[in-house]
């Protein structure tokens, strides 16, 4: 039986154990070249009994050999496995016959062995953590940069609190700034930081991208080409003073005679809105990692 999960935003992890997650991850998996059942990592469970799996990343699609399990996905890196109600009698309870469950990640793979253990024992795990030494690396297609590496990335942007704004903009009492444009492979990274100065908490509505005209005349049609980020670091939400986020961009190219709007509206009928206008030569001028 083969499961199939959507992406979804994950939580965050700091970015350290991202890095030593890969270190680690890179060296153990190419020590292992075959799995068998015999060498797979078992992990008991029990009837009315949720076992939750966390990944370091993503969960593109899960595979389990039972039909008498279920799974699906809280967070897009928490699976939940359960058995079917009035199903026990269909698991395997001898070691030479197991359930073997297949997790695909972004960048990996790791399988494990589940074996029915009876209730009342008081030892079956409700949380697993995969761990590097559970993994094998591998190529998803159209995954060109993996959600924990634009993380890291995107959290060292961060650290740098001393940039001067590439552009920034202004109105009703809130301040908008380009921070830093940065580059890595064929993603844009756009760190944009938001002031309010008002004693009114700014609640965000919606934050927009779009590339058009410079100059818009009523002899004109307006084009208007809106853009949506592969991935931002934090969540659009309310603040009262002061918001930072960073968005990450599929590499994008436009005319110079248009411009990249950033548009930040808020919520409340007679919300604030504020643009702030990016240059393609803001864009061409990128820093890289």
């Amino acid at each position: 039986m083969s499961l199939f999960f959507m992406r979804r935003q994950v939580f965050l992890v700091p970015a350290f154990l991202f890095s030593l997650f890969f270190l680690a991850f890179d060296s153990l998996a190419q020590q292992r070249a075959i799995n068998t059942l015999n060498n797979l990592p078992r992990i008991e469970i029990t009837g009315g009994i949720s076992l939750h799996i966390v990944s370091p990343e993503p969960i593109q699609k899960v595979d389990v050999s039972s039909h008498a399990l279920v799974g699906d996905l809280l967070e897009s890196n928490v699976l939940r496995l359960k058995i079917v109600p009035d199903s026990v009698y269909l698991l395997p309870r001898t070691p030479d016959a197991l359930v073997v469950v297949t997790i695909i990640g972004e960048t990996f793979i790791a399988q494990y062995q589940l074996c029915f253990s009876p209730p009342g024992l008081g030892l079956t795990p409700t949380l697993l953590n995969i761990s590097p030494e559970d993994c094998q690396p591998l190529e998803v297609s159209g995954v060109g940069l993996s959600t924990p590496a634009m993380k890291v990335h995107a959290l060292s942007l961060l650290k740098n609190r001393s940039t001067s704004a590439i552009r920034k903009a202004g109105g009703y009492g809130f301040r908008t700034r380009l921070n830093q444009v940065y580059s890595l492979g064929d993603y844009i990274f756009l760190d944009l930081s938001f002031e309010n100065t008002t004693g009114l908490r700014y609640s965000i509505d919606e934050l927009r991208f779009k590339i058009e005209d410079k100059k818009i005349t009523k002899a004109t049609n307006v084009q208007s080409v809106e853009i949506v980020p592969v991935w931002q670091l934090y969540p659009l939400t309310s603040f009262k003073r002061n918001y930072r986020n960073v968005f990450v961009f599929k590499k994008m190219t436009f005319p110079e005679n248009k411009l990249l709007n950033i548009e930040l509206t808020e919520k409340q009928i007679s919300g604030r809105t504020i643009t702030l206008k990016v240059k393609y030569g803001d864009i061409l001028k990128a820093d890289t990692f």
